[in-house]
């Protein structure tokens, strides 16, 4: 069965699109009465615990995209049986997970302390706290998680989107009343496994209504279920990897700096993570569609489709970190009320531009590798640079002057994937998938779009601090100028491109 792309894609990204604006929106209404009513320290444990449960998240191993991955086949050649044993298979292996994350986070309980550098909110059983966010991360395992697989694999990413988008608002209204009038953060942590089981009910009546034929039955073939375990154990590598990047530096800084620099740390990656989920709404919306073609087109095809969809991955991405490179600092201090432990020097949310943009640019090379089941060939390029990661993490955190002890931890993660991620997975698509030559026009591509990234966030930089005011009405009266001129460098730079790709995506 060959999937409408085109359409599939426009679903999925405005589905996207809308809960991209509620993820900006409301996590930061959210995070502000943080600061506001609660203080950084709570902030530093939210930022803390999620590192903590994002190291037990490796118990699943991977194989939620080893399953979707495989299904991809059976999708294209409308096998509804295969489909069914792979759900099967795909639920005993996640209730089998849910156990292990719980029963591994109890045993961590007697070394939480041994985390935090200095002294916790007086109102805070630490273990107490902690069991609750661990129920909340073992419950979707537990619970119908395991559904998702099937829209996954259909390409309808839309409807766990538009589900995902409508628990969230709610879950932050709820919050954010119990915020205004208890100001108890355990009432706060408790709403969120309520919503948490809400929404996996959710999600399974969708997944039945749009797809009844496929339910957990059947049993997997020996040769297939031997497939899965070997794309499980190189996905496997990759999360750890993963994990060693992008939950260790809070460990890191909370151990050496204390649950304030966690919190001051938080604040500046919040704003990448929030700008990266709107560039999310296009290399997101793609995975299942490429998944689909690879089965049902030629390589020359692919490419095609690869190479225009990275172009208009690069212009969102060129655009928004210009306006980062902007508006970053003048925003972190209306909205940290200039707090002088929160704010940083101008050197931190550069450097966080920078790791932005070299990020988001690989986005629709990972989306691409991930649907053509690409793992093995560089599994062990994530281990690599993670452990790069980690050991320049502690060094910069230990021989660094105070004020730029954070700074080594961001040049870190930026030296992992900058030298080591980026050219390795690019070697792996072009090797194992494509060519040399196409290889050759990639990288033209890439070093062409990078030069106009540094050139365009340079101008977006210079206009905003050549307007002189501070505040809200600074704020946007250097909105408005950056805006502008981001806006004439990118028609020069990138003329009709845009237009040209939005054209190519109709049906």
């Amino acid at each position: 069965m060959k999937l409408d792309f085109a359409k599939n894609v426009k679903r999925n990204m405005i589905a996207n699109a809308a809960s991209s604006g509620i993820r900006l929106l409301f996590p930061f209404l959210n995070r502000t009465l943080f600061l506001w009513l609660l203080g950084p320290a709570y902030l530093g444990l939210n930022g803390l615990f999620g590192s903590i449960l994002g190291v037990l998240s490796l118990a699943e191993l991977g194989f939620g995209m080893a399953v979707v991955c495989s299904m991809y086949k059976p999708v294209a050649d409308d096998d509804r049986d295969l489909l069914c044993a792979y759900l099967r298979f795909y639920r005993t292996i996640y209730r089998c997970v849910g156990a292990a994350i719980f029963l591994i986070g109890l045993a961590l309980l007697p070394f939480l302390g041994k985390l935090v550098h200095g002294t916790v909110p007086p109102d805070i059983d630490l273990r107490i706290l902690y069991v609750i966010h661990l129920v909340n991360t073992a419950a979707s395992y537990f619970l119908f998680a395991y559904r998702g697989v099937v829209l996954g694999a259909h390409h309808r990413n839309d409807v766990i989107t538009n589900i995902r988008t409508a628990v969230s608002v709610a879950q932050y209204i709820a919050v954010f009343l119990i915020l205004l009038v208890t100001r108890n953060y355990y009432h706060y942590v408790i709403a969120t496994v309520v919503f948490t089981v809400v929404q996996n009910v959710l999600l399974v009546k969708a997944s039945r209504k749009l797809f009844p034929d496929i339910e957990p039955h059947g049993v997997l073939p020996l040769d297939l279920r031997r497939r899965v375990i070997s794309d499980v154990k190189s996905i496997f590598m990759h999360k750890v990897g993963g994990v060693i990047t992008n939950s260790t530096d809070n460990l890191v800084i909370s151990a050496f700096l204390g649950l304030v620099a966690v919190a001051a740390y938080g604040n500046y990656y919040y704003v990448v993570t929030s700008v990266a989920g709107l560039v999310a709404v296009v290399y997101s919306s793609m995975t299942g569609g490429f998944g689909n073609k690879i089965y049902t087109e030629s390589k020359e095809e692919n490419f095609k489709l690869f190479m225009r969809m990275n172009r208009l991955s690069t212009i969102v991405i060129i655009f928004c970190a210009a306006m980062m490179a902007a508006l970053y600092q003048p925003f972190m201090r209306i909205w940290t009320k200039d707090d002088p432990v929160l704010v940083r020097h101008s050197l931190t949310p550069l450097l966080m531009v920078f790791y932005f943009y070299i990020m988001q640019s690989r986005q629709v090379l990972l989306v691409f590798k991930s649907a053509a089941s690409l793992w093995k060939q560089d599994r062990w390029k994530p281990i690599v640079a993670g452990a790069v990661n980690l050991g320049a993490n502690v060094l910069f955190v230990i021989f660094l002057p105070d004020a730029y002890k954070l700074d080594g931890v961001i040049f870190s993660t930026i030296m992992g994937v900058a030298l080591i991620q980026i050219p390795w997975e690019s070697h792996v698509v072009f090797s194992a998938f494509f060519g040399k030559a196409e290889s050759r026009a990639y990288w033209r591509a890439y070093a062409g779009s990078a030069v106009c990234a540094i050139a365009i966030c340079a101008v977006a930089w210079l206009a905003a601090h050549a307007v002189p005011l501070d505040g809200f009405p600074g704020l946007f009266a250097k909105a408005t100028v950056a805006t502008a001129a981001t806006a004439v460098c990118m028609a020069v730079a990138f003329r009709g491109d845009l237009l040209d790709l939005l054209r190519r995506l109709r049906p």
